[in-house]
């Protein structure tokens, strides 16, 4: 990783085409584009806004000739910078002047927040699109025997209903990620062992925390996936990371072995739902409760010396 991270600070042209070559890997392998957004996001973060701009242009350019050669359209390049590579090289940017982790992922989830508002100020109801677009997965599904139409057409309007908090919940998630690979590299290049330190002490404010509590509030007064339940799920992206941020400061306070965390993401795998949720509530409680300041070792007052008491 550090040599890749060596080579996008070469120079522009070396970042983009990192940029862009990993954005069209992701076609057919999807988490390489972290590594486009860890590209972008390096540049800002470390050269600054002209540089970032610099080198997303020369990667859209870049991406753009290649798609249109391979694809017969340069539009996904368009779509990856929109998507991708401005809101990154936005929340890199903040990133670098507020030095504030915490207030860059509060950023991030209010811009998931705004993108969900606008899909149902536009759209009204979005899940009657979204239900147009998984239709022919559905159908597929119907015709290998997979479900019946009735079943299936149940399941689809409840995965439909779902659909806009995930998408930008997955959007959001996917930008953070792309963020934290940046920092991570630049950590390695300049300063070893920084971005460890900086995500342990991430620790939200109680204002996000108050507008959680008041979204679950008013949770009970809507029907299965209401825009309430839908807009959780951006917040909880955010309480999920607090929640791994308490559990990694935990583990390096107590000195316990590196296996501890393992066993952590081991059991994510494979008891997801469950194990994210809790996760998420221990970020909640955390910004109150401050657990990791009641777990850290308190300071021993001055005391005689073990020769005995002071005369």
């Amino acid at each position: 990783m550090k040599a890749i991270a060596a080579f996008v600070m070469r120079g522009p042209s070396q970042a983009a085409l990192v940029a862009a070559v990993t954005a069209l890997l992701s076609i057919l392998i999807p988490p390489l584009g972290l590594f486009s957004a860890g590209s972008i996001g390096l540049v800002a973060l470390r050269s600054g806004p002209v540089y970032g701009l610099i080198v997303s242009a020369v990667a859209t350019l870049g991406m753009g000739a290649i798609a249109w050669l391979a694809l017969g359209s340069p539009l996904p390049a368009l779509g990856v910078l929109l998507m991708l590579w401005v809101p990154i090289l936005a929340l890199a940017l903040l990133l670098r002047y507020s030095r504030s982790l915490a207030l860059t992922l509060q950023v991030a989830g209010a811009l998931g927040i705004l993108l969900m508002l606008s899909a149902y100020a536009l759209m009204g109801d979005p899940s009657a699109t979204w239900l147009t677009i998984l239709e022919p997965f559905r159908d597929a599904l119907v015709k290998d025997g997979v479900l019946d139409d009735a079943a299936s057409a149940a399941v689809f309007a409840e995965l439909a209903g779902w659909m806009t908090g995930a998408f930008a919940a997955a959007l959001v998630a996917q930008l953070l990620f792309g963020l934290f690979i940046a920092r991570w590299w630049q950590a390695l290049l300049y300063n070893p062992g920084g971005f460890g330190e900086e995500f342990r002490e991430l620790r939200l404010g109680r204002a996000f925390g108050v507008l959680v509590l008041l979204l679950l509030a008013l949770l009970p007064f809507g029907d299965g996936a209401s825009l309430t339940a839908n807009l959780l799920l951006v917040p909880g992206v955010l309480l999920l990371f607090q929640g791994l941020a308490v559990a990694h400061q935990v583990r390096a306070l107590k000195q316990a072995r590196q296996a501890w965390l393992v066993g952590l993401y081991v059991l994510v795998v494979f008891f997801m739902p469950q194990v994210l949720l809790l996760i998420a509530c221990i970020g909640l409680v955390d910004i109150w409760a401050d657990i990791r300041s009641r777990v850290a070792p308190s300071a021993r007052p001055p005391g005689p010396g073990p020769s005995g008491p002071a005369t």
